[in-house]
């Protein structure tokens, strides 16, 4: 008897964390459709690149997707948004894609390197804060770049369609440089708020 319910029990642990396993593999998924759903919404009203100078929105929504789902939850929400808004807007779908999917690796990245760490005491509302201004700068001079500056100095680029949709001036390359990192800042305390005053409980 007792070989028996040996034999069962060293049986039932694997079959438990497997079942455990696809549990939070669902939930990943559940988690990343779920805001990669909100950023496509977001994304629908605004075309590129003012979505990515105006990004609070989004901003939160990574690092949110990045406290839950530890170094790729922001990347996977951002391609989740990235690829469902490019599916209503074929002829920009490359570059709303791309934006989006680096947006989010550049959200993860930087948590990554400023080490947040999402636990159920909370998260380092500072270190976040930082690590969202950071990547939400990077951002926006890249996605600025494309679509203003790159095509000054590469002729060809015009006629691929880049650069058609702002016109470089002084007042955007404040907004791109200062207003940035401050809606960075602003998203990173909205996560970390969220994280601290609702979210932490949540097991993933």
């Amino acid at each position: 008897m007792f070989v028996t319910l040996n034999f069962l029990d060293r049986n039932a642990t694997p079959i438990s964390n497997r079942g455990k396993k696809i549990i939070q593999k669902l939930n990943t998924l559940f988690i990343t459709a779920l805001f990669g759903s909100i950023i496509f919404v977001v994304n629908a009203f605004l075309p590129p690149p003012i979505n990515y100078i105006l990004i609070v929105v989004q901003a939160v929504l990574l690092a949110v997707s990045g406290l839950f789902v530890k170094k790729v939850g922001a990347t996977y929400a951002g391609a989740v948004g990235g690829l469902l808004t490019a599916l209503i807007s074929p002829a920009l779908g490359p570059f709303t894609f791309l934006f989006a999917l680096l947006f989010g690796i550049l959200v993860d990245g930087s948590m990554f390197l400023f080490r947040i760490n999402a636990t159920y005491e909370g998260v380092n509302r500072n270190r976040l804060m930082v690590a969202i201004a950071v990547s939400t700068m990077l951002i926006g001079i890249i996605s600025y770049s494309a679509f203003a500056v790159f095509p000054q100095f590469v002729p060809f680029a015009k006629n691929l369609g880049v650069g058609l949709f702002i016109q470089r001036s002084t007042m955007l390359d404040v907004m791109v440089l200062f207003m940035g990192p401050i809606t960075g800042g602003v998203a990173g305390y909205a996560a970390s708020y969220l994280w601290n005053k609702y979210l932490r409980h949540i097991h993933v």
